[in-house]
C-alpha cells in the first residue's frame, strides 16, 4: 500500500518595503498658523463676518415690541439722562455754546465704543460651542462683533445729525460734516484693536469681564463726554494726559467738524490715527498668539 505525503502549498512571504513619509507639509490640527496665513484666512471669512454681523443686528431686539427702534432710543434716553443730571442739576455745560449738541455727540459716539468693547470682551465665551465645533480664525468672531456695533450705529449717527440740525441752537450743514466718516472709521479700528486684546484677556481670566464696565465708566469721565477740557486749565499735567486720550480725540474732532465748522487740528488727527493703528496691530498679534487656547476647557 503506497502512501502519498501531502505537502502544503508554498506561500510567498511578504517582503519589507522601506517607505519614507514627508511630514514637512503637515500641520497639527488646531495649530496656530503663521501670522500672514492667519490674516489671509481672516480675509477669506469676510463674507461670514458681514452676514453674521448683519443678521445679529436685525435679530438683536426682535423680542421687543419696538425692535430696532431701541438702537436709537437707547442713546436718546442716555443723552436725556446725562442732560438732566449734568446739564440741569450740576450745570456742567457752563461756557459751552451749544451744550445740547455737545452732549449728544459725546453720548452717541462714546456709547459706540462702550458697546463694541464690552461685547468683544465676552465674545469667546459667548461663541464657545461654535469655536469648539469648527476650525476657523477666531479673530473673525471679534471682528463680527465690532462690525455689528458699527452697522447698528449707522441709524444712531443719522439720528445724532438730525438732532444737531433741529434742536436749538440749530447747526448748519457743512462739507466738514463728511469728516465724521474718517473719524468713525478710526474709532472702529481702535475699538477692534482693544476688543481683540480684551477678548484674549477675558478668555484667560473671565473675572476681567466684570471690570470692563467700571473701566469704561472711568474712561468716560476722562474723555470729556459732558464737560469741556478747559476745566483743567489750572492742572496742565492732567489736561496734557487727557489730550492724548484716543476717545477724547474722537469726541473732540467730531465736535470740531459738526459744531465749529473746522476739520480739527492735525495734532488730534495724528494722535487718533496712531492710537488706532497701534491698537489694531498689537491687538491682532496678541490675539493670534492665543489662537490655540480659545474654546478649550481649563
Amino acid at each position: 500500500m503506497s502512501t502519498e505525503t501531502a505537502t502544503a502549498p508554498h506561500t510567498p512571504q511578504p517582503t519589507a518595503v522601506n517607505t519614507s513619509v514627508n511630514l514637512r507639509g503637515l500641520r497639527r490640527v488646531g495649530a496656530r498658523p503663521p501670522l500672514l496665513d492667519y490674516l489671509v484666512a481672516l480675509w477669506d471669512y469676510r463674507h461670514f463676518v458681514y452676514y453674521d454681523a448683519r443678521s445679529r443686528v436685525q435679530t438683536g431686539n426682535e423680542q421687543d415690541r419696538l425692535g430696532l427702534a431701541w438702537l436709537v432710543l437707547g442713546p436718546l434716553l442716555n443723552g436725556l439722562m446725562f442732560y438732566l443730571i449734568m446739564g440741569v442739576l450740576l450745570k456742567s455745560g457752563g461756557g459751552i455754546e451749544n451744550f445740547v449738541a455737545f452732549l449728544i455727540i459725546g453720548v452717541f459716539l462714546f456709547q459706540m465704543t462702550t458697546r463694541a468693547i464690552s461685547s468683544s470682551s465676552r465674545v469667546i465665551s459667548a461663541n464657545k460651542n461654535v469655536i469648539q465645533a469648527f476650525q476657523f480664525p477666531r479673530a473673525s468672531v471679534v471682528l463680527a462683533a465690532n462690525l455689528r456695533e458699527l452697522l447698528s450705529n449707522i441709524p444712531v449717527l443719522i439720528t445724532m445729525l438730525i438732532l444737531i440740525i433741529i434742536l436749538p441752537p440749530a447747526e448748519e450743514i457743512s462739507w466738514r460734516w463728511l469728516m465724521l466718516i474718517p473719524i468713525v472709521v478710526l474709532q472702529f479700528i481702535f475699538n477692534l484693536g482693544i476688543g481683540l486684546i480684551l477678548a484674549r484677556v477675558v478668555s484667560i481670566f473671565n473675572d476681567a469681564s466684570q471690570l470692563v464696565s467700571y473701566a469704561m465708566r472711568l474712561w468716560m469721565y476722562a474723555s470729556c463726554m459732558f464737560f469741556s477740557i478747559d476745566r483743567f486749565d489750572g492742572a496742565p499735567a492732567i489736561k496734557a494726559v487727557m489730550e492724548y486720550n484716543p476717545l477724547y480725540n474722537v469726541l473732540y474732532l467730531a465736535r470740531e467738524c459738526l459744531l465749529n465748522g473746522s476739520v480739527g487740528p492735525w495734532r488730534a488727527w495724528v494722535i487718533l490715527t496712531l492710537w488706532s493703528v497701534a491698537a489694531a496691530a498689537f491687538g491682532i498679534v496678541f490675539f493670534w498668539k492665543g489662537e490655540e487656547s480659545y474654546g478649550r476647557e481649563l
